[in-house]
């Protein structure tokens, strides 16, 4: 568990100076957990005062003949954290060569892939539902961009800006957390949704 270590990373590359003042700014990153250890990555960061989000979903299993539900990552060693960069490499850096976390990492830019603080809190939203009917993409095709950009007007999802998609014959709104995850609603009715102009 990080603790003085940590803050003392973090004080040592405060005083060197080598942290950028983009590396200080309250950012949504990707972060990647070994061996399932997604939850407990994430308790780590809350008991330090960290915002996190791990997707979650309702799994069905039949035991014993009974059928029994319960809840589960959505996307396997997936946990993101609200935190700066300089902080979080601290963290990370605070377990030594046993880190069980790692960014996810954007190629194009040889940095940790950023998260664009509006769509992950639409994310947020329509995940933190844990609506059954919830459908997660970790591939979006060029075909789902194509629907209209709407923005929810009423219901759990009011706020919520997203592209119209239709899978499984339902008209559903798909949040795209750019190039690496998005997640559809459950059925919206034509009178819960408003065209966004100029999109």
């Amino acid at each position: 568990m990080p603790g003085a270590w940590f803050l003392g990373v973090l004080f040592q590359c405060l005083w060197e100076g080598n942290i950028m003042k983009e590396d200080m700014e309250y950012r949504w990153f990707a972060l990647r957990a070994t061996y399932s250890r997604e939850l407990k990555v994430q308790n780590s960061l809350n008991e330090l005062g960290v915002r996190t989000f791990v997707p979650m979903m309702w799994r069905r299993r039949e035991v014993g003949g009974q059928v029994e539900k319960k809840l589960v990552p959505a996307v396997s060693n997936l946990c993101f954290v609200y935190w700066t960069r300089s902080s979080v490499d601290s963290y990370i850096r605070s377990f030594g060569e046993k880190a069980p976390v790692n960014y996810y990492w954007d190629r194009t830019i040889n940095r940790p892939l950023v998260i664009p603080g509006q769509a992950m809190e639409d994310f947020i939203t329509v995940a933190s539902s844990l609506d059954e009917d919830l459908i997660y993409l970790t591939e979006i095709t060029e075909k789902l961009r194509e629907g209209q950009t709407v923005e929810v007007i009423e219901g759990p999802f009011k706020g919520v800006t997203g592209r119209i998609v239709r899978i499984k014959k339902n008209r559903r709104v798909l949040v795209e957390l750019p190039g690496f995850l998005a997640v559809t609603t459950n059925y919206l009715s034509p009178d819960a949704l408003q065209l966004v102009e100029g999109e």
